[in-house]
């Protein structure tokens, strides 16, 4: 039987010389692997008490309404700006190369509860900490952040101390 692994496609050099691009479209495509990614990550969470599931654009769409829906709990959107058709809270933050924002509609987190982030990977943290944040100002309580993936080496992780973070796979280099 194939192991998650198995399913990410690496592509050297791309976008960039020396970068490892891991490609998760192949876990996407094949059913096996897609229902092993899916299994994977929730059953990293199998502790948790949470209220709600919250996914960033766009993969962590795919795999966090995937999980709400295993879980009977609802999910909520994290979307780029000016996505969202009612009253949104905002969140400006630092990209590598430039500056960006999300949004959440502003009734979609209830002050106190426990909420699950999940995002198809974690590199430098930036999205990932400007999720927290958002859902922090909301009122909710970030119980975990939940990955399919989590680049090591560009040390997202140490963005979020104090926070839990379950990556279903890490990679040790770029």
């Amino acid at each position: 039987m194939k192991e998650l692994k198995d399913y990410v496609r690496t592509i050297p050099n791309f976008p960039e010389e020396g970068v490892m691009f891991r490609d998760i479209t192949t876990v996407l495509q094949d059913a096996d692997g897609l229902h092993l990614a899916v299994d994977t990550m929730q059953g990293l969470i199998e502790d948790l008490d949470i209220d709600v599931v919250v996914g960033a654009e766009s993969r962590g769409f795919i795999f966090g309404t995937a999980i709400a829906y295993n879980l009977h709990k609802p999910f909520v959107l994290i979307r780029k700006k000016g996505k969202l058709p009612c009253e949104t809270v905002s969140i400006d933050y630092d990209l590598e190369y430039g500056k960006a924002t999300l949004e959440m509609h502003k009734d979609s987190i209830q002050k106190g509860q426990k909420v699950l982030i999940v995002d198809d990977l974690i590199a430098t943290g930036g999205t990932t900490e400007a999720m927290v944040k958002l859902v922090e100002s909301l009122g909710g309580e970030v119980a975990s952040v939940l990955v399919l993936m989590e680049l090591a080496g560009l040390k997202g992780r140490e963005r979020l101390k104090g926070y839990r973070l379950d990556s279903a796979l890490v990679y040790e280099g770029k």
